[in-house]
């Protein structure tokens, strides 16, 4: 049940598409004057060295952030174009952790919305993590940032701690659902746990990640989620980004492990700027980290 790291992957071409999205809703919600709570009920760690023992063995930040870093010109250009903004904005929250020209860190989830969340209008963000290692870590990490009562961290099956945190006083939140999915029941837990929430704060803002892998229950999780926005009637967004295959080198048997090249973000009542963020974004990211056979992304959105 704990043998799931995700330090292996941090920083990984999953990791920069889903906080790509996560920065672009967050700007938009954060405009309002009233507080905000971030829930994020598969915290991880928190924050991550990419030469480390467990990314450093994994290389995956190497097609991930790290590629995507070096191909970007000093002021936030690509091939003498413009980076969309927000590609442009997500890079710049990530490589302020870290020192110029010098990518060694990644920031999972909780400090990348800590650091746009707002200390004047008492923002809150809640951390949920059960794994007994990276929630240790994820404590001794969040009180380096001395952040007090803005940032709580749970050692708590997220899922559950919904229930008790929803609706929020402010009756405003962004939910972030990402589990590890290396537990079968996460694919049901996950439309379950939207369900219920979306029956106790209607209105509240909920991204659900997940891996786009050749079985079953991912394939089918897109569309539970977007039937159950519809039987609620409210608006979604589902974004998917694949890097493709990797061109196997002469030599190298054909069924060299490809991992994971692909992933999904559903979004349920998304801010009304996601959807034009991402047409800008997607297709700049897809040119610098789209490495084969299969790459692509794509947009849908719908409902109320």
């Amino acid at each position: 049940m704990f043998s799931y790291r995700h330090a292996f992957h941090a920083g990984n071409h999953a990791d920069v598409f889903k906080h790509l999205v996560l920065v672009a809703m967050l700007r938009h919600l954060l405009a309002k004057d009233t507080p905000l709570w971030v829930i994020d009920t598969h915290a991880g760690a928190g924050l991550y060295r990419l030469d480390g023992d467990y990314a450093g063995t994994s290389g995956e930040a190497q097609d991930g952030i790290v590629k995507l870093a070096g191909a970007v010109g000093a002021h936030d250009t690509l091939d003498g174009q413009a980076l969309a903004p927000a590609l442009a904005d997500y890079l710049d929250l990530v490589r302020g952790f870290n020192r110029p020209g010098d990518w060694r860190i990644y920031p999972g989830s909780p400090f990348i919305v800590q650091k746009l969340l707002r200390t004047e209008v008492r923002d809150k963000l809640k951390l949920h993590e059960l794994h007994p290692s990276d929630s240790k870590a994820l404590a001794g990490n969040v009180a380096q940032l001395n952040a007090g009562r803005q940032v709580s961290v749970a050692r708590e099956d997220g899922f559950e701690a919904l229930k008790a945190l929803l609706p929020p006083p402010s009756r405003r939140a962004l939910v972030l659902v990402d589990p590890s999915y290396e537990i079968k029941s996460d694919y049901a837990k996950v439309p379950a746990a939207l369900r219920d929430s979306l029956q106790r704060f209607a209105t509240g803002a909920y991204a659900a990640w997940y891996p786009v892998i050749p079985r079953p229950e991912a394939h089918e999780l897109p569309r539970k989620l977007r039937t159950l926005a519809g039987q609620v009637r409210k608006p979604w967004l589902h974004a998917t980004f694949s890097i493709g295959q990797k061109p196997v080198a002469a030599g190298e048997p054909a069924d060299t492990r490809q991992g994971l090249t692909a992933s999904g973000m559903f979004v349920v009542n998304p801010p009304h700027t996601l959807k034009p963020a991402l047409e800008a974004a997607l297709p700049q990211l897809l040119q610098v980290l789209g490495r084969g056979r299969g790459k692509g992304h794509s947009i849908e959105a719908g409902g109320a």
